[in-house]
């Protein structure tokens, strides 16, 4: 996954082409890196799964 992917996928979760996205164990922190570089880094929930795996939505109000 190269960040330019990365950065499409989550424009999707940001206008609700995708209501879900699932994140391996092995491309997490490349996701996270990221995902913290944006501004709207708060909109987004990541859901801890079992083995390492993350689910990330976006949600309207940010999180605290």
């Amino acid at each position: 996954m190269n960040e330019e992917h990365i950065q499409e996928i989550l424009e999707k979760l940001k206008n609700g082409d995708l209501s879900e996205y699932n994140v391996t164990k092995e491309e997490f922190l490349h996701v996270r890196n990221v995902l913290v570089k944006r501004e709207d880094f708060k909109h987004f929930r990541g859901i801890a799964k079992r083995s390492g795996a993350v689910v990330y939505r976006y949600i309207e109000t940010a999180r605290s």
